[in-house]
């Protein structure tokens, strides 16, 4: 017998958050119809979060938007909340509904103790539905993993840089 509950759309899970099924501090994502509580931030996550605004702000062109831990909607059943997401000025700035595949141009998750459920299921729903490119900044291994829709990974350690717009940023400037 099948005990998971049916796939939640977008919609619904908005509806729980309004009505207060869920409550309105709780931490959760919606990945593939699922709830899933937000793991907390250790130091070194809030750090690395840090470093990255940090040295992608002054990267940042006219018509581009730096975003912070907020949701980005993959259709219908899906609404992850990256720790950083650069994304296409809209002429609605996003007041008709969060940021999706075709406005992201770069979704950052910074794994920590998040690492499995970062690569394994947040990962690979990114590329299905086609962000280009995206960086999985890998606490653990000391790395930055960068993937894009147009071939395999890289791996990315200190004394090395990451591009982003023609930009290269140092791994260093980054990793805590």
């Amino acid at each position: 017998m099948n005990t998971q509950a049916p796939p939640l759309t977008v919609e619904e899970y908005h509806r729980l958050c309004e009505t207060g099924a869920i409550a309105y501090d709780a931490r959760t994502e919606l990945i593939r119809g699922q709830i899933y509580p937000m793991i907390a931030k250790g130091t070194l996550h809030t750090v690395c979060c840090q470093n990255l605004l940090q040295q992608l702000f002054p990267l940042m062109t006219e018509g581009q938007i730096l975003r912070c831990q907020d949701p980005v909607r993959l259709p219908n059943v899906s609404e992850p909340e990256p720790d950083i997401a650069i994304v296409r000025q809209r002429e609605d700035n996003y007041l008709d509904g969060h940021p999706e595949p075709a406005d992201i141009l770069l979704l950052v998750e910074v794994a920590d103790s998040s690492l499995a459920f970062d690569r394994d299921t947040k990962l690979p729903l990114y590329q299905k539905y086609g962000i280009e490119l995206i960086w999985l900044v890998n606490l653990p291994e000391d790395r930055i993993e960068v993937y894009r829709q147009s071939g395999a990974g890289e791996s990315y350690r200190r004394g090395e840089c990451v591009e982003f717009g023609g930009q290269a940023i140092a791994v260093d400037q980054i990793l805590p």
